[in-house]
């Protein structure tokens, strides 16, 4: 449902276009010229044409499949913020203090936590010969804050000898191989309403 014309095109699949601006925006910002221009890739994934709009137009400095790439690895980084909010936040909100020095502080803190759980799942995705995406996050950050949290009877001199055993058991924190033909749209759930459902007997 993109509407384009074609002002040139770079390669198979990577084109430079042209696109009306919205009468929306142009009677916001009057300013706004009618037309603006844009890079349109387009790359198969998985069998699937996906398309993909930038601003970067040399296909020298940027390829296609470079643009690509990121946009894939951009949807990680998407997966990674919900990990920090819904795994290691327990679902509560991430920023909880009043005070912007609190704030970064308590920002600081959850980015080298997260830092540091993800870089012990890459050991024990190595371990595991898998994928560091593979290890489940949820499962495994409950395993390793749970053996650092609670209190051992044993001294603090275990507690490697604690991570290599946890490092041992990596394959019990394997995912199955990820779907690639799932797509999901970007829509939002309906939110539900305190009042009673309008009848067909009402006005």
């Amino acid at each position: 449902n993109l509407r384009h014309e074609i002002v040139e095109q770079l390669a198979p699949g990577d084109a430079r276009i042209r696109m009306p601006v919205s009468p929306q925006a142009r009677k916001a910002r009057p300013e706004l010229p009618s037309h603006w221009q844009a890079r349109l890739i387009e790359v198969s994934v998985g069998g699937r044409l996906r398309r993909f709009i930038t601003s970067l137009p040399c296909p020298h400095t940027h390829p296609a499949h470079a643009l690509a790439e990121l946009y894939r690895q951009r949807w990680e980084i998407e997966l990674g913020f919900r990990e920090i909010k819904q795994s290691l936040q327990e679902g509560e909100p991430v920023l909880r203090s009043k005070q912007p020095a609190l704030v970064r502080q308590e920002l600081w803190g959850v980015l080298i936590a997260y830092t540091l759980l993800r870089r012990w799942m890459r050991e024990m995705a190595a371990h595991a010969k898998v994928e560091p995406q593979r290890i489940s996050f949820h499962t495994a950050s409950y395993a390793i804050v749970n053996l650092l949290a609670v209190p051992s009877l044993d001294s603090a001199g275990t507690l490697p000898r604690q991570l290599a055993a946890l490092l041992a058991q990596s394959r019990h924190f394997v995912l199955p191989p990820r779907r690639t033909e799932r797509s999901f749209p970007r829509v939002v759930k309906n939110r539900a309403s305190k009042f009673p459902t309008k009848n067909a007997n009402q006005r």
